[in-house]
């Protein structure tokens, strides 16, 4: 199955799969997340709340939540609804 699912954005820095749901999730270089339903390919929801490159992305197991890793080394856990559930400060910049 190809589907083709467009944005505006330089290049996408992470990307993943749901494991049981019909979703992915893609950080964007210019801090964008954006959640798609890759069935129909369409844009379920955009999280624009870093700025720089999103490094990593997953979802959890079995909670509708994510976590992300910007560039500025924080952790941000949210929920599909646009909410930062939790959000954990870093310092690490031997990391990028």
């Amino acid at each position: 199955m190809l589907v083709k699912c467009e944005t505006k954005s330089y290049r996408v820095k992470s990307i993943s799969f749901h494991s049981k749901m019909n979703m992915v999730l893609a950080g964007l270089h210019n801090g964008v997340i954006q959640l798609w339903d890759y069935r129909i390919g369409v844009l379920i929801d955009k999280f624009e709340e870093h700025e720089g490159p999103v490094r990593g992305i997953d979802f959890h197991l079995f909670q509708p939540l994510f976590v992300n890793f910007p560039h500025t080394c924080n952790i941000y856990i949210c929920t599909y609804i646009n909410i930062c559930a939790y959000f954990f400060l870093v310092f690490f910049p031997f990391l990028r």
